[in-house]
């Protein structure tokens, strides 16, 4: 059984579920491995979410829930939870997101968040979160449970086409990750396009920006730079973006030829030949 220690509710969303849990659990008359064995899962990774060692997921906390008869309250605060496991200057940005009905975004680098497989993130936040990645990909796909809902934001996505290109994670990373993207075909709120290198200079060079619309915010713009976001309601930027990004969609490839592009790209450049290059990940 994992060492009993003290915890602070207080200290933060993490310490707090840990507590919870632990008081849920033995108000039950359950140990962490007769739990564990419940929830189709190892006492000891009880034991490390109670004592706030390892972040839960949605599912874990799901089982919890049905397993003892919470009526959802650990899927409520696991919410929370993942959320503090984003950077902080990007708490703001993901809750405004959370919020939007309308999502406009440009990327000149990496797909989209909420468009990114569990490999494409790990992948990425892996590079200078070596430490902490299994719970920064858990907040990232947390985000995408947006679209899911009922009743969706509009996802206007236009990726450069260097986004294509980027080997991120290996050849069946890469190929995993396009088709991805192409099944968001079959979603009419989804809209992906790609900004082929043909176009030549454009109104997205400065880099990645995302507009957002909701029925609870005004018009807002984000960008972010290496360790900050900053979102602006300035009626004058918003304006000029919004422009620019109507420009760079009517740059860009239309949806069906985007498409067509992304699958020539995942066929030819990350086909299932193998190589010395290939670089799976888990």
């Amino acid at each position: 059984m994992t060492h009993i220690r003290d915890l602070d509710p207080s200290a933060s969303p993490l310490d707090y579920y840990g507590a919870e849990l632990r008081r849920l659990r033995e108000a039950a008359d359950l140990n962490q491995k007769q739990l564990g064995s419940i929830i189709y899962c190892t006492g000891s990774l009880v034991g490390q979410i109670e004592t706030a060692r390892k972040v839960p997921t949605r599912e874990f906390s799901e089982r919890v829930d049905a397993a003892l008869g919470t009526e959802g309250a650990m899927s409520r605060l696991v919410g929370l939870v993942l959320r503090s496991q984003l950077p902080s200057w990007f708490r703001e940005y993901a809750e405004l997101e959370a919020r939007a009905t309308y999502i406009s975004t440009y990327q000149a680098q990496v797909v989209y968040g909420l468009l990114q497989t569990t490999a494409y993130a790990r992948a990425l936040l892996e590079v200078d979160n070596p430490g902490k990645v299994d719970e920064m990909v858990a907040a990232r796909l947390d985000r995408q449970r947006i679209l899911a809902q009922d009743t969706p934001p509009v996802l206007w996505v236009v990726l450069d086409e260097s986004v294509l290109l980027r080997d991120v994670g290996g050849r069946k990373v890469m190929r995993d990750q396009l088709a991805h993207l192409l099944d968001f075909l079959q979603r009419p709120w989804v809209k992906i396009q790609v900004l082929p290198f043909t176009v030549g200079q454009h109104t997205g060079m400065m880099g990645s920006f995302t507009l957002l619309r909701s029925d609870q915010d005004p018009d807002l713009l984000y960008v972010e730079s290496y360790d900050s976001g900053h979102v602006t309601a300035n009626s004058t930027v918003i304006r000029e973006r919004s422009l620019g990004y109507a420009r760079l969609q009517a740059a860009a490839l239309s949806p069906e030829d985007s498409a067509a592009l992304i699958a020539r790209v995942m066929e030819e450049r990350y086909g299932h030949q193998s190589g010395p290059d290939e670089q799976d990940v888990a």
